[in-house]
C-alpha cells in the first residue's frame, strides 16, 4: 500500500517530519493487512530496529516526503521507494560494482534506484540492513519491472512500480503483488 502523504505534512522537517512519516507508514502497513483480511497492529522490532513478525506475519515500511509504504505478508517481506533524481558517479559506483555495472550496461538515474531500492528490499526482507550491503548484487534484469538480487547465495525476486517519478519495490515471494496507491502507476 503507498500513500501519499497530504500537502501540508511534506513540508515538516527533523523530528517531526520522522515521527509523522513513521506513524503514516505504519498506517499504510495496516492498510495493507486490511486489504489482505489479515489483522494486524503490532509493530515490534529486535534489538537491531528489524521488523519481527506477529502471528507469522512479517511486515516491512518505508517513508519519503511525498509517499509512504507498507505491506505484510506471511513471507520475510521488504518494501522500498524512492523518488528518481540525478544521482552522482560516485554513488553508482559505491553501491554498484563493476561487474553489477556491466550487467546495467550504461546506468541512468531510474536504473540506479531500480538496483538501489531492489537491495534495499532484500536487506530489509533479511534483516540485515545496511551493514549487509556488500552482500547484495544485482544478478539480472528481467525487464523494466522485474529484476533478481542475489544475497549470501540466495536469488530474490524484485517487482517494481513507477508512479509519479518515483520507483517502488518489493520482494516477490511466491505471490503476484498487488499495488495500491493513491495514484494511477505510469510506466516510465
Amino acid at each position: 500500500m503507498i500513500l501519499k502523504v497530504p500537502e501540508e505534512k511534506q513540508t515538516l522537517s527533523g523530528r517531526e517530519s520522522v515521527r509523522f512519516l513513521s506513524q503514516y507508514a505504519r498506517e499504510a502497513v495496516i492498510a495493507s493487512a486490511q486489504k489482505s483480511g489479515i489483522g494486524f497492529s503490532v509493530f515490534e522490532k529486535d534489538d537491531d530496529g528489524v521488523p519481527m513478525p506477529s502471528n507469522g506475519i512479517f511486515w516491512s515500511l518505508s517513508h519519503k516526503p511525498e509517499y509512504v509504504a507498507g505491506v505484510i505478508s506471511d513471507a520475510r517481506i521488504g518494501i522500498d521507494i524512492e523518488p528518481i533524481r540525478p544521482v552522482q558517479s560516485s554513488l553508482i559506483n559505491r553501491i554498484l560494482d563493476n561487474d553489477e555495472q556491466q550487467v546495467t550496461g550504461m546506468v541512468s538515474d531510474e536504473l540506479f534506484y531500480r538496483c538501489w531500492t531492489g537491495k534495499e528490499v532484500v536487506l530489509k526482507a533479511t534483516g540485515a540492513g545496511l551493514k549487509g550491503l556488500s552482500h547484495c548484487k544485482l544478478h539480472r534484469i528481467i525487464d523494466y519491472k522485474t529484476l533478481v538480487i542475489s544475497c549470501r547465495k540466495k536469488y530474490w525476486m524484485i517487482e517494481q512500480f513507477y508512479f509519479d517519478n518515483h520507483v517502488a519495490s518489493i520482494v516477490r515471494a511466491k505471490k503476484n503483488v498487488q499495488w495500491d496507491l493513491p495514484v494511477s502507476g505510469k510506466e516510465m
